[in-house]
């Protein structure tokens, strides 16, 4: 069975010393520190990388995130991938749950998750699933 979560979240990103250096490569490195509300009460930290292309408004970057809390009351930890681009100000975001990272209450958690931001309120909605690991 799907169950539905959502709720706001806030983020605070640091940036971090990038490995590529190289003028004009784009890159950056930056930490991700999360506190989720709502349905998912919890905290995150990762990493992402990102790259800007060569047109205004398109860029790309890739993350893990490790989350830790409550789910739906559902005590445990997970991990999140998230694959997104903007193409010229159109943007796509693939953010799931990597399989079998799901530890405790939150073991055999699958699911993806969708992440919107209005007037800079961050919120998020996840469908997700509980099977037994």
């Amino acid at each position: 069975m799907t169950h539905h979560a959502k709720g706001g979240f806030d983020v605070k990103l640091q940036p971090l010393d990038a490995y590529n250096k190289d003028e004009g490569a784009g890159l950056a490195r930056m930490a991700i520190d999360k506190q989720f509300h709502g349905d998912l009460a919890a905290t995150s930290k990762g990493e992402m990388l990102s790259a800007m292309g060569g047109v205004k408004g398109s860029a790309g970057y890739v993350a893990i995130e490790r989350v830790s809390g409550t789910l739906a009351g559902r005590r445990g930890s997970f991990t999140l991938q998230h694959n997104a681009t903007m193409t010229r100000g159109e943007p796509y975001l693939n953010l799931i749950v990597v399989p079998d990272s799901g530890t405790d209450e939150l073991a055999g958690l699958s699911g993806t998750m969708k992440i919107t931001i209005a007037n800079g309120v961050h919120s998020y909605e996840f469908d997700y699933t509980l099977t037994a690991g």
